[in-house]
């Protein structure tokens, strides 16, 4: 069942969480964002609103959170160092608490080069494991960058991402353990394809003791065609698809191209589970919302 408590209290009670991502629209369509917040009931602790993912245009993270805790949701605000200096990010936080926002995961943002504004300026005033510690200290110690005082402490569940197959490898747990001394307290990974690798960024992460203090989703993302597997494994910065996985998929008739990445996805997630520090799966079917539930429920990780 889903705890009322929302997302970290599912997760400090140990039950292996299960959150996915909501792309917001293109426009100020909130029935957008209702839709697929209708496909994704009952099958997960948190939904995620990514925060101009790609660096394209899109509805803004705040509002399609508050459109989706209307609707029930424990939401994770995502929140990027590209867009806003360090007086934006402080007030948005402030208002996401003020609202009832708890959950934020803090990152870089992608390049803009990569979205609809190429020629838009990179902000970077801060780093994300710098934005991370600055949410701590508004949360621990009720204080703003420049010291003064908070009156009105925001309560958050800090969070971050993790990419364990970028290069080079051998840093990779080592930068998370930055993000965890800065205060980060839950992670969701790159999108997980490469078991083996995976695993032993889990070792590492073990021998940094990480696992215990920190709660690690791993990130699963299904294939809906040879193209898109393609696509993510030349083009995506970071990604890591191996080769048999593409071929797997190109081999079945195109009407099965859709269940084989189900398929694969489930056997990753089985796999994962087994993983000696993972606390819970991130799911991002990427505009594929009303998949998440079937995934949820034939992993077995949703009651029937």
């Amino acid at each position: 069942m889903i705890a009322p408590g929302g997302l970290e209290d599912v997760l400090r009670k140990g039950v292996f969480a299960v959150t996915a991502e909501c792309g917001p629209p293109r426009g100020a369509d909130p029935e957008t964002i209702r839709r697929k917040g209708e496909l994704l009931k009952g099958s997960v602790d948190a939904v995620n609103v990514t925060d101009n993912q790609t660096a394209v245009v899109r509805m803004s993270s705040m509002a399609g959170c508050i459109i989706l805790k209307e609707m029930g949701f424990d939401v994770v605000l995502q929140m990027t160092v590209r867009d806003r200096n360090r007086i934006a990010l402080q007030s948005d936080i402030l208002g996401a608490a003020a609202l009832g926002i708890r959950n934020v995961l803090c990152l870089t943002g992608d390049h803009q080069s990569f979205g609809d504004h190429p020629g838009a300026k990179n902000v970077h005033d801060i780093d994300s494991i710098q934005l991370i510690d600055t949410l701590r200290t508004m949360r621990d110690e009720g204080k703003f960058i420049s010291g003064d005082e908070i009156k009105g402490r925001p309560e958050l569940f800090i969070g971050c991402a993790a990419n364990p197959f970028a290069d080079p490898f051998e840093i990779r747990a080592l930068r998370l353990a930055k993000k965890v001394k800065a205060g980060a307290q839950f992670v969701q990974t790159q999108c997980v394809f490469n078991v083996e690798k995976f695993s032993r960024w889990m070792g590492m992460v073990r021998d940094l003791g990480l696992h215990e203090k920190v709660f690690i989703l791993a990130g699963i993302t299904p294939m809906k065609s040879p193209g898109m597997a393609r696509y993510m494994k030349n083009s995506v910065p970071g990604m890591d698809v191996p080769d048999s996985l593409v071929e797997r998929i190109t081999s079945v008739p195109k009407e099965r191209y859709r269940e084989e990445g189900v398929e694969i996805c489930l056997e990753t997630i089985e796999q994962v589970k087994a993983i000696r520090g993972i606390a819970g799966i991130h799911i991002m079917a990427i505009e594929w919302e009303d998949i998440v539930p079937d995934i949820a429920k034939r992993a077995g990780l949703r009651p029937g």
